[in-house]
C-alpha cells in the first residue's frame, strides 16, 4: 500500500524530525510512506477573515496536486471522526485487502483545511479532541498508522 503524507509546514523540532524518521523506518516494512511538504502561506498577524481563507485556499489547492492521483484522500480536520486504534486499524486492513492501494492524508496548515479539501476528501479524521500542533500532528498519525500494521499482524508493539 501507497500512503502519501501531504502536509503545510516544515517539522522544525529536532525530537519530532528524529520520531518521524524512525517511524518512517519501522512502516518501510509494511507499506510506502511518502511526505510532501508545502510552506505555509504567509498570513499577517492581524489577517482579515477573507486574507485567512484565501491562504488556506492556496494551500488547499498545493495539497490537492500534491495527492494527484491517490485513490483516497483523508483530510485531517478537528470536525473529523475519531476512531479508536483497533478502529483505524480496521480501516487500514480494510484498505489493505480491498483497495484502495493508494491513499494521500492531508494535513492543513495553522489556519486549517479549505473547503475544497474538506469536500474532495473521501473522510475526514480527528486525531484527538484535544489541538497538537501541525509538526505533533505528523508525527502522531505516523505512529498510529505503524500501530495500526502491528495490529493487524498480532504483534506486540500494541499491548
Amino acid at each position: 500500500m501507497q500512503i502519501d503524507i501531504c502536509a503545510i509546514g516544515k517539522v522544525k523540532e529536532p525530537y519530532l524530525r528524529d520520531g518521524i524518521t524512525e517511524y518512517l523506518k519501522r512502516l518501510s516494512g509494511f507499506c510506502t510512506v511518502k511526505i510532501v511538504e508545502f510552506s505555509e502561506e504567509r498570513v499577517k498577524e492581524n489577517a482579515s477573515v477573507h486574507e485567512i481563507e484565501s491562504a488556506c485556499q492556496q494551500e488547499g489547492k498545493n495539497l490537492l496536486k500534491a495527492a494527484g492521483q491517490s485513490g483516497y484522500l483523508i483530510a485531517m480536520d478537528p470536525a473529523g471522526i475519531s476512531l479508536s486504534s483497533e478502529g483505524f486499524a480496521g480501516l487500514v486492513r480494510r484498505w489493505e485487502i480491498d483497495g484502495p492501494h493508494h491513499i494521500a492524508v492531508l494535513i492543513g496548515g495553522p489556519h486549517g483545511l479549505s473547503d475544497e479539501v474538506r469536500d474532495q476528501a473521501g473522510l475526514l479524521l480527528s486525531l484527538s479532541l484535544m489541538t497538537f500542533t501541525h509538526q505533533m500532528a505528523r508525527f502522531i498519525l505516523l505512529e498510529q498508522i505503524y500501530r495500526a500494521y502491528t495490529i493487524n499482524r498480532g504483534l506486540p508493539y500494541h499491548r
